[in-house]
């Protein structure tokens, strides 16, 4: 898991909240009668589903009189159609644009007269849609959100302007910005075929061929009851949760959802890994990235996955920190991630933030110590305190409001279950060395399935050749 604000390590872990009591057995129910009891251990939710499918996860915590209200759906960047690559970002701007009885832009102006803030973010298999507020004004937003999904309504013009704005906001973060060109370049390497290749909020020209009238009917595709979760943690009291939730989401339509059609692009386990670099007379610092497709959450090994990116790269006692920036004094940071969370497959990545002579031997160093962990392993005591240190953090990770909406929502959006991430710590705590170096024999014992990418200030760009080094992970 993530955490959203510690060190991002594993594959699941981002969003974790608390109750009062902390140990009470995890409710689940549907339309509002009780269910079996869901084995707990992270977050303590309660769950219901409505009679129209949508899913409701309620995390009471009462520290302080918030709650963040936050509405997944189950459709994002991977599920727009070949040639309109970035149809769902682009909705999701629409979506700020109103509907009948809250016209023009009225849904982010009363969110704020109220003392709240709200925000919007679009992923390859999600799109979020979230609220922080005091907690006696969440059925207000409660039934804001609810009334954008049952329809928008907007001038085509005001759909039409929206579509510049986005084409503005991929020139300033992706065109004019070197992080944001290899990045895109670094996912299509990594990806070929299959939509995870493909820009989340498409490029310039698909952008220009997107219409008012293409994202309202992605909206009615896909915008519906049945294909959303709901997340509300804060202080709050479930029933009184589904109460509301009745009151507003519960009176829109179950509506017919297609199934995820999505293109698959097969790995080539014994091809040579690309190598990318982008040069820009902007850049001070340069950086090395290594990213390399993996096991998603919901696969039995991730895990063990988790252990394993934070033994080698999770913090300033991991193997590459201790190698690269405290034995050789060749870089001045080194941290890996494993990103589990989708639908169709996760990555792990590996960053170096090189010092200025010592380029040109980052890609050796890292194919030693990659290459030492397929052969070696781990010892028993790097996985038992590997094991602690994840632990820990999923404990902080309930002292907010925000890291259980995040975890819960993204994982049950990408196909895990609630009975899943409550069992994140046991399954933790169960990981061995063997299967740490298994995991390390999965992802680096293969040279197909990576890419390297490069971020170089000009004067350094002579120093790392084109496409040239392909050193095996």
């Amino acid at each position: 898991m993530r955490f959203h604000r510690a060190v991002f390590v594993g594959g699941l872990m981002a969003l974790l909240g608390t109750t009062a009591g902390g140990c009470a057995p995890v409710e689940s129910s549907t339309a509002g009668k009780p269910g079996p009891a869901i084995a707990a251990g992270l977050f303590y939710p309660t769950t219901f589903t409505l009679k129209n499918g949508m899913d409701v996860i309620v995390v009471p915590n009462h520290r302080a009189p918030v709650v963040i209200h936050q509405v997944w759906y189950r459709t994002g960047a991977a599920d727009d159609a070949p040639g309109h690559a970035g149809l769902a970002h682009y909705l999701e701007h629409l979506m700020f644009k109103g509907t009948k009885r809250h016209p023009g832009g009225t849904f982010s102006r009363l969110v704020s007269s109220h003392g709240g803030h709200d925000n919007a973010f679009t992923s390859y298999d999600t799109t979020t849609y979230t609220q922080t507020v005091p907690a006696d004004r969440l059925e207000l937003v409660m039934r804001l959100e609810a009334d954008r999904m049952a329809g928008l309504h907007f001038p085509v013009a005001q759909g039409l302007t929206e579509r510049d704005v986005v084409l503005s906001e991929r020139r300033e973060r992706t065109d004019d910005e070197p992080s944001g060109r290899l990045w895109e370049q670094m996912r299509k390497a990594l990806y070929g075929v299959s939509p995870y290749g493909r820009p989340v909020i498409g490029t310039a020209e698909e952008i220009k061929g997107l219409t008012p009238a293409l994202a309202l009917e992605r909206h009615k595709k896909n915008y519906a009851p049945n294909n959303a979760i709901l997340v509300v943690s804060g202080d709050v009291e479930p029933q009184k949760v589904l109460k509301l939730a009745e009151k507003t989401y519960g009176r829109l339509p179950r509506r017919f959802v297609p199934p995820r059609d999505r293109a698959r692009d097969p790995m080539d386990r014994t091809a040579r890994p690309a190598q990318i670099k982008v040069c820009d007379a902007g850049l001070r610092q340069a950086s090395w990235q290594r990213w390399g497709r993996a096991p998603k959450a919901s696969d039995p090994r991730s895990a063990a996955f988790e252990v394993l990116a934070d033994i080698l790269g999770g913090g300033r006692t991991s193997r590459l920190y201790r190698r690269l920036v405290m034995e050789d004094k060749i870089a001045t940071g080194a941290s890996t991630s494993y990103q589990g969370e989708a639908w169709d497959e996760g990555m792990m990545t590996l960053s170096v933030s090189p010092m200025k002579d010592s380029l040109g031997k980052i890609d050796a160093v890292m194919a030693e110590e990659t290459a030492r962990l397929v052969r070696d392993g781990v010892t028993a005591q790097e996985t038992a305190e590997a094991i602690e240190r994840l632990k820990r953090m999923g404990i902080l990770a309930r002292d907010d409001v925000t890291d259980p909406a995040q975890v819960l929502g993204l994982s049950v959006a990408t196909g895990q279950s609630v009975a899943d991430v409550e069992s994140w710590p046991a399954r933790i705590a169960a990981v061995t060395p063997e299967q740490v170096q298994q995991a390390a024999k999965d992802v680096f014992g293969r040279t197909g399935g990576w890419v390297t990418g490069w971020l170089l200030p000009q004067e350094q760009c002579a120093q790392i050749a084109d496409n040239a080094a392909q050193q095996e992970p």
